[in-house]
């Protein structure tokens, strides 16, 4: 029997509630022991627990593999690869069993992302959307309907545009991306552009998600690094020191 509670623990606070735990409500008999159930419940209002990252990311991730109507091998081998690297095999067999089930689902769009809204800090909701622009991309190409649905989840998780199309542009490349990335135009001043980084620099600094764990932190040190190498393009480009 599978025992997805041995290592979600203690972790869940607000995701175990609302819409998020009512998909997966079904796991209870059988994937959740009565001290998970206990323990999750103590913790909810406590902000952002890492069960809570993790299922929203099993969630947000079935609704977008879903957008163009065929669950890519690519797009599994994403998220497989992902949560290999980070939880090890068997939290890995456990969560991809929670993703096969969601996936068959329909998923309350609206009101997941209510509750995202509501409970997760904004540096995790740009973590969430740049995860599922990650997993868009697997195949090799974003596609239109992918990009349709992570925008729609952005807006309604209450990201501005900027932030969303500041991540988006690490992905969709653009003639302009390095300026998107910072949320700026050409047009800018340097002296706006360079404002530009230091305010995206404090929203996509790794520290941000450092009660999340190591594994989701090295993940933002990855995106932090395309906002730094995007900085340098634009510098370059501009001779500004």
């Amino acid at each position: 029997m599978v025992k997805l509670g041995k290592w979600i623990g203690g972790g869940l606070g607000w995701a175990f509630g609302g819409p998020i735990g009512a998909l997966l409500g079904f796991f209870l008999g059988s994937f959740f022991d009565i001290a998970t159930v206990s323990s999750s419940k103590t913790s909810l209002n406590k902000g952002t627990q890492r069960g809570d990252f993790i299922l929203t990311f099993l969630v947000l991730s079935a609704a977008v593999m879903k957008a163009d109507k065929i669950i890519k091998k690519s797009e599994l081998e994403f998220v497989k690869t992902f949560l290999k690297n980070n939880f090890g095999e068997q939290q890995t067999l456990e969560s991809l069993q929670v993703l096969k089930e969601l996936l068959e689902k329909d998923i309350p769009l609206d009101d997941v992302c209510h509750q995202v809204r509501f409970n997760m800090n904004n540096p995790l909701k740009l973590q969430i959307i740049h995860y599922l622009y990650g997993i868009a991309a697997a195949d090799g190409e974003v596609h239109e309907s992918e990009i349709r649905i992570i925008e729609e989840i952005a807006m309604k998780i209450g990201l501005s545009a900027r932030d969303h199309n500041s991540v988006k542009s690490m992905f969709v490349r653009e003639t302009d991306s390095a300026y998107e990335i910072l949320g700026v135009s050409k047009s800018s001043t340097n002296d706006e552009i360079k404002k530009a980084y230091r305010s995206m620099a404090v929203k996509y600094h790794p520290d941000k998600v450092s009660n999340m764990g190591e594994d989701i932190q090295n993940a933002a040190k990855e995106k932090f690094q395309t906002l730094n190498d995007a900085y340098e393009r634009i510098k370059r480009e501009r001779n500004i020191v």
